[in-house]
């Protein structure tokens, strides 16, 4: 497993071999929202109601994963947030706040 540190790490060498640099913040939302998108639809294609044309290319839900993990790590970078910190505040919520939230597997 890699190391989100490593994986940002990783996104922002490749970022900065290009003079264009990370596009901004607002326009890597937009590519996000347009990779999340392109997720529902592959996920509807395999588990939902809507089979997919003939004509349309053979994605993988793995490989949109993939895209939408790319933009979350470049939109981090550019706002010079940490993933395992984001990652570790999002985490306490869930075990404080939401702790008693849903119903829990017997034990």
């Amino acid at each position: 497993m890699t190391d989100i540190r490593v994986m940002q790490k990783e996104v922002d060498e490749y970022i900065k071999q290009f003079k264009a640099g990370y596009f901004s913040p607002l326009g890597q939302l937009a590519r996000l929202t347009e990779e999340v998108g392109e997720l529902a639809r592959e996920i509807n294609h395999i588990h939902g109601d809507k089979p997919k044309k003939a004509e349309e290319t053979e994605k993988s839900i793995e490989e949109e994963l993939g895209d939408v993990l790319f933009v979350m790590i470049s939109l981090a970078n550019s706002l010079d947030i940490d993933l395992s910190d984001a990652f570790k505040l999002v985490m306490n919520k869930f075990n404080t706040r939401d702790y008693n939230r849903f119903e829990r597997v017997e034990d």
